[in-house]
């Protein structure tokens, strides 16, 4: 098959690998009919990878069609079309069974295309294993396209507006506009929230946001913007999508006592000097880590189907599986007004 395989920093190219087989009787193989690349997919494509392996292939956000499955495979047949979330899990324990993969008792919990222990899914087709577990089937009334962004990206976007406390009458901020964090802003409506501060250096993601009911703003403005529209007091909760220490410190200076922040962004740094004496002083919140796709969709799928919430907005370009290395370029530059980028097999 046809693959998209990392060798080093910028070095993603489209490569003839392996067909995926099944490795026990709970596996499945899913014919990829749409993939997609994930923000924290530029961290392997910007070098800092999760493990020395070269050649193996990337991404995490995929939906396509069973065509074989092992003899222990219960809940799939082949044909059938299904979504594949960004980790898997063993699908027995008791975490697997409430929908947190990532904290499978089997230590099971892995991503896709990290290295070559689980091959990726930006290719022609994908291994699936504990496949009952780890294929959720698309629901009537949930497009393709829709179904690709609950993979990661919707689902992981919920858990961070989850995890601020939104409710409703709040007031909150999403830092960083690409696409899981425009897709937080809808979510943090969806929520409830009376005002959305949507902050992003980037104008033209800032207009998206705009268009979706938030007051956008440049870094550079946002606290004394948000200090003087609340006459002096800040914000309930602050959703940090981008990663980085002063983003996350950002986040911090941007909510009230008793207020909360949830970071999603993929941390770039091994230490946070972390404000304990502030946060302790000011009873705040502070929540993170990374987003169990199954735990979300039950929320997800009728908001989705109701039109509530509208993921699909936010693919910005579709372009065949052969031009990866330049759908990974456009992402990377956000030139053309990239957002999310759908990859599709020739």
């Amino acid at each position: 098959m046809k693959a998209l395989r990392y060798y080093g920093a910028r070095d993603v190219r489209y490569e003839s690998m392996d067909d995926p087989a099944p490795q026990s009787d709970g596996d499945a193989v899913v014919r990829v009919t749409a993939c997609s690349i994930c923000g924290s997919d530029l961290h392997i494509y910007h070098g800092h990878g999760f493990s020395k392996d070269i050649g193996f292939c990337v991404g995490h956000e995929a939906v396509g069609e069973v065509v074989e499955v092992g003899k222990g495979v219960q809940r799939h047949k082949v044909g059938d079309l299904v979504m594949i979330p960004a980790a898997v899990g063993c699908g027995r324990c008791r975490s697997c069974l409430a929908g947190v993969v990532n904290t499978c008792e089997f230590n099971m919990g892995a991503c896709y295309g990290l290295s070559a222990a689980l091959q990726g899914s930006q290719a022609e087709a994908v291994r699936v294993p504990a496949a009952d577990a780890n294929a959720v089937a698309i629901p009537e009334g949930v497009s393709e396209e829709q179904a690709l962004m609950m993979t990661d990206a919707l689902a992981t976007a919920w858990y961070g507006v989850r995890n601020a406390d939104v409710v409703p009458g709040a007031s909150v901020a999403v830092i960083g506009l690409g696409p899981i964090g425009l897709m937080a802003v809808d979510s943090a409506y969806v929520m409830g929230a009376h005002v959305v501060y949507a902050i992003d250096p980037i104008p033209e993601r800032r207009a998206i946001a705009e268009a979706a009911g938030a007051i956008t703003l440049h870094p550079d403005e946002a606290l004394e913007r948000i200090k003087a529209d609340g006459k002096g007091k800040k914000l309930d909760c602050v959703v940090e999508v981008v990663g980085s220490d002063a983003t996350v410190d950002f986040a911090l200076r941007l909510v009230r006592p008793r207020g909360t922040v949830s970071v999603i962004g993929v941390q770039q740094s091994r230490r946070f000097a972390f404000p304990l004496e502030r946060a302790f002083a000011a009873g705040l919140t502070f929540r993170t880590g990374t987003c169990s796709v199954p735990e979300e969709l039950p929320a997800l799928f009728p908001l989705v189907r109701s039109g509530r919430l509208r993921p699909e907005r936010y693919v910005s370009h579709r372009m065949p599986l052969s031009e990866g290395a330049e759908a990974y370029r456009l992402f990377e530059a956000r030139e053309a007004g990239a957002l999310k980028m759908v990859l599709t097999p020739d």
